[in-house]
């Protein structure tokens, strides 16, 4: 990024050139400090750290004066050494480059430092306090360059090997402890090899050991099995008090079992702590209102309820307290989430203020969508819109429509600080640029409103504010889109494209990475190893020229850690040759250790792991048990066959292996491997009483399908089909979340549902809640059944996403038959909860709902993908609410999402071009192929990546070759105005101006150094 590492260097040169600015004066020796001598004879060595280190001592008890720089340099010409201004940066840049980007030339200087020298630079990376130096006029941000230092990729891990080496000898254990912290808080591990442990000191004060065990117990999971066994060596005295937690999970089971079986649940409720996430359904019912309201103290404190519980604590305490007022939701705590609904919207305005200005907000974000927006209804139906809209937090702020706000012309910007928002939300406020007077603070208190600033705010920037407050946009660069990354990239390009971010380059026309000298190489790959590339290059064909350039920078090779640490992110991004062979033994350790969090790997990227695995540790069935622990993560690139041995020497490994990777889509032979482990591991006992055909067959146990997690999906139907009463009531919830169940397996739960729970007709809410996916199985008729009057439970079913037609129909249907309600009468809740099941009304349904319930919920509607008639009506209706689509704004655009793909092709055909970047990509797909083709040449250059790279195959075959070229332009990055599209080689339209105090943005040659070229340039 912009604000790298600024080096000390920079510094030192800059007390120079002040001084070779200033007259001379005769006698260079006369009453020179010693020090000072010492400093300029390094100098002229070249050991240009070592002089400023010197610079620093000198500083810390000395007081600076211009006379000081005149001796300095007096000497300097008194040695022979004629320093000229061309030739005194050549040197600082030669030394620069050895230094950023060789980390390793860096420890050999530090390890050269004398000990007076080493102590200053291990007191300068602790201290916080002096954080500036000033030499007269010119002033050295040391607080600005121990930061970067310390985020700096490669100088981190020198300064920790450094400090590890030779501070114990130097500093006091405890600031020796205190710098190893600072600069492994952003290793991530990766630093903690197996050899480490025995390089620190075997005796050590008191506090030191504790605060240096404290600090490797943060990372002792995302260290290698190898290096915790190390580790855990050396922190053994602290480690072992740990062992006593191991009893008490089944300490609370059996505390649970006795309170159950003496049925004195309701007497001791508020004892159980967290052992009550052991109750069923039917436990729970049995409790009396009285008993939860006497245990709430405690109940509102436990962590793992699953949804069902929740409903049914929260009606039982409701049900005491009678009236839903502000004491009573307070002490709800992670119950609030079972308030129903309408309850939040049938709450006193008053006391759902009180509750958003309470402790008892933080659980809101909890809460679904639909109860979101009851909760928001409520606030703004009184027509004070602001009142109530000041008091929504967090990314509780998303569900503020577009339209409320835009009926406030006074909303007050600032009270949106803390607060998430839409794409659309900021666009509909002024946009906070900086060069508008006191926007600056806004800026940096409310990043989200960053979202809201257009290219042509970017535009209209002035070069020196958009240099100046760049940082500002950097900061906060997840928050922006594609686009406007493209848009600050051509800015940056126009107004000093001299000093050009490397990651920007990205941004730009692939053959903009012509401008990347072979010098400049390193800084290009940390800049773009620090970004997202996926986010930041969306267009395939583009990403491998940025990666063919990234190959031509390495060599094709990565020869040590320092270099993958350099190379960053863009390590899950080279190509498998590269990381088969490219890769050196010294630097795979710390590459591994990477690869294993690349969210992305290709086949071939995965197949080049493996086979790096197979190399060093021969066949799966050999390994050790540490070194199965340390390529856990990697154990899905295996086949099933070498799998099979790790599942008979290492079951528990293996299962903590896929516990580890819940939640992510895993193959389908790792999931048989960890299934089949778990089948061979667990105790084998047969029902005493089977089911009709279950005779001889192991039903699933408890235990069983709790390790098991996404691997339940290897059951047999007629597996399931065995399963005993209390094992599927106790683990239906995560039976229903397995992602992997095909329509067989599902039936067969919905069976179970049916054989324990009687008929659809007679479920609750919290058993409709608890059936997941299950309830994907349930038929129309099925569906019809179920009591479908609360818009909660609506909601849950809405979240499935696999319903047919008729099944969304039925649901749709059944909710208003059982809640009584017509098409008209449909609250804005109403919509939210329905969610996905609108698709399911006909164009003449969709022209019923009232526009006032509407407009406060297009951004959710918009979210659905609908089919084109259904779309084509919201989109008559957003009519109504915003006006004509001609007259549409950006943020209109965005706030419609999918909506917007409703819109005909003569409506299309009048938007303005500028307007393209807002469609969101969603509602890009949506649109039909027919229609989409009608947009013309400059319309579809004018997308931006983002919705260019969203066209879809089919879309794209409608196209001209006019057309084709333009969406090509569009997925590039380039610009669309032609003008400013100007050929790479161009030279600079300006250079950077100088400031009062060092940080300004550096020239392209010395991005992460320093801008010496300009500076020096001002000084001479």
């Amino acid at each position: 990024m912009s604000r790298e590492p600024r080096t000390y260097i920079l510094f030192l040169f800059l007390f120079l050139s002040h001084g070779m600015a200033s007259h001379r004066v005769p006698d260079s020796r006369q009453d020179l400090y010693p020090l000072l001598q010492k400093m300029a004879e390094e100098i002229i060595d070249g050991s240009y750290l070592n002089a400023l280190l010197d610079l620093i001592q000198f500083q810390s008890s000395h007081g600076w004066t211009a006379d000081l720089s005149h001796r300095v340099l007096e000497y300097l010409n008194s040695r022979n050494v004629a320093f000229t201004i061309p030739s005194l940066q050549a040197a600082m840049e030669n030394h620069l480059e050895q230094r950023l980007y060789q980390p390793q030339k860096l420890l050999e200087d530090l390890k050269e430092t004398d000990a007076q020298q080493f102590r200053t630079a291990m007191k300068y990376l602790l201290e916080d306090k002096k954080d500036r130096l000033e030499l007269e006029d010119v002033v050295i941000d040391l607080g600005e360059i121990r930061k970067q230092a310390l985020q700096s990729p490669g100088v981190n891990r020198s300064l920790f090997l450094i400090t590890l080496e030779r501070c114990f000898q130097v500093l006091n254990s405890l600031e020796c402890v205190e710098i190893l912290g600072r600069v492994l808080k952003s290793s991530s591990g990766s630093f903690l090899q197996p050899d480490i442990p025995g390089k620190l000191p075997r005796h050590l004060q008191e506090d030191a050991f504790k605060n240096l065990s404290a600090v490797f117990r943060d990372l002792y999971d995302q260290t290698s099995a190898h290096s915790q066994r190390a580790l855990y060596t050396w922190m053994t005295g602290i480690l072992q008090t740990s062992s006593n937690a191991t009893g008490e999970p089944r300490l609370k089971a059996n505390l649970l079992d006795i309170a159950t079986e003496n049925q004195t649940l309701n007497e001791t409720l508020g004892s159980l702590s967290d052992a009550v996430v052991g109750l069923t359904h039917s436990q729970l019912e049995s409790l009396s209102p009285e008993a939860v309201h006497g245990a709430i103290s405690t109940l509102n404190q436990v962590s793992g309820w699953a949804k069902s519980q929740v409903i049914i604590l929260s009606a039982k305490y409701l049900a005491h307290e009678k009236v839903l007022s502000f004491y009573n939701v307070s002490q709800m705590g992670v119950l609030l989430a079972g308030v129903g609904t309408q309850a939040f919207y049938s709450m006193d305005r008053r006391d759902l203020l009180q509750v958003l200005r309470s402790t008892i907000s933080l659980h809101v974000s909890d809460l679904s969508p639909a109860q979101q927006q009851g909760v928001l209804s409520k606030m703004i139906e009184a027509g004070d819109t602001v009142s109530g809209i000041v008091e929504i937090q967090g990314a509780f702020f998303k569900e503020v429509s577009l339209f409320n706000l835009r009926r406030e012309p006074g909303f007050n910007t600032t009270v949106l600080k803390e607060k998430e928002l839409r794409r659309s939300q900021p666009l509909r406020h002024p946009s906070p640029t900086p060069s508008s007077p006191g926007s600056l603070v806004l800026f940096s208190s409310t990043g989200h409103l960053v979202k809201g600033v257009t290219c042509s705010h970017i535009d209209a920037m002035n070069a020196d504010s958009f240099l100046a407050h760049f940082h500002y946009f950097e900061n906060n660069l997840s928050l922006l889109s594609p686009y406007q990354v493209n848009c600050l990239a051509w800015k940056y390009w126009e107004v000093s494209r001299s000093s050009l971010p490397p990651f920007l380059l990205a941004a730009l026309p692939a053959h903009y990475l012509a401008s990347v000298p072979a010098s400049q190489c390193v800084p290009f790959l940390i800049s773009l190893g620090k970004s997202r590339l996926d986010s930041l290059v969306l267009d395939t064909h583009k990403k491998n020229s940025v990666l063919r350039k990234v190959q031509q920078c390495l060599n094709n090779s990565i020869a040590d850690e320092f270099m993958v640490d350099i190379v960053g992110d863009l390590l899950c991004h080279l190509p498998a040759a590269t990381i088969h062979h490219g890769v050196s033994p010294r630097a795979w350790a710390t590459a591994l250790h990477r690869l294993r969090d690349c969210p992305h790997l290709s086949p071939e990227q995965k197949a080049a792991v493996r086979l790096r695995l197979l190399e060093q540790h021969g066949l799966p069935g050999n390994w050790t048990a540490e070194t199965t622990k340390d390529l856990g993560p990697f154990l899905v690139l295996f086949s099933g066959d070498e799998l099979s041995s790790i599942a008979t020497k290492f079951p528990d490994i293996l299962q903590q292996t896929a516990s580890k990777m819940a939640g992510t889509l895993l193959p389908k032979e790792f999931l048989w491997a960890v299934f089949e482990s778990v089948r061979n591991s667990s105790e084998k006992s047969l029902s005493s009483d089977p089911s009709p055909g279950c005779h001889g067959v192991v039903a699933p146990s408890s235990g069983d399908i709790f390790t098991l997690a996404e691997a339940n999906a290897c059951w047999a139907p007629e597996d399931l089909l065995c399963m005993e009463e209390h094992t599927f009531i106790r683990n239906v919830e995560l039976l229903g979340s397995v992602r992997g169940f095909d329509q067989p397996q599902l039936m067969t739960l919905k069976e179970k549902a049916v054989q324990f729970w009687d008929m659809p007709s007679y479920w609750k809410e919290y058993h409709i809640v608890s059936l997941g996916r299950i309830a994907l199985a349930l038929n129309e008729s099925e569906l019809e059944q179920l009591d479908l009057s609360s818009i909660d439970t609506v909601a849950s079913l809405s979240q499935q996403t696999e319903w047919t037609p008729g099944q969304a129909k039925s649901i749709l249907q059944g909710f208003l038959e059982d809640a009584g309600y017509r098409i008209q009468d449909l609250k804005s809740f109403h919509l939210v909860g329905l969610g996905t099941t609108l698709c399911a009304m006909n164009i003449t349904e969709v022209s019923l709902i009232k526009i006032s319930e509407f407009r406060v919920v297009v951004a959710r509607i918009g979210t659905l993908l609908c089919s084109t008639h259904v779309l084509a009506e919201f989109k008559r209706k957003a009519e109504v609410v915003f006006g004509d689509p001609a007259k549409w704004s950006g943020p209109v655009l965005q706030e419609l999402g999918t909506i917007a793909a409703g819109l005909t092709k003569e409506e299309l055909q009048m938007l303005d071009k500028d307007l393209m970047p807002y469609f969101q990509p969603s509602a890009i797909k949506c649109l039909p192929d027919e229609i989409f083709k009608e947009l013309s040449a400059e319309q579809i250059a004018s997308l931006g990546p983002e919705n260019a790279a969203a066209v879809t195959p089919a879309q794209r075959r409608q196209l001209s070759v006019l057309q084709l070229q333009s969406l090509q332009r569009a997925l590039d990055g380039a610009k669309t105005r032609s003008w400013l599209d100007t050929p790479p080689s161009a030279n600079p339209t300006r250079t950077v101006s100088s400031a009062s105090t060092l940080g300004a943005p550096s020239t392209w040659g010395l991005w992460l150094c320093c801008p010496l070229l300009v500076l020096m340039a001002e000084t001479v």
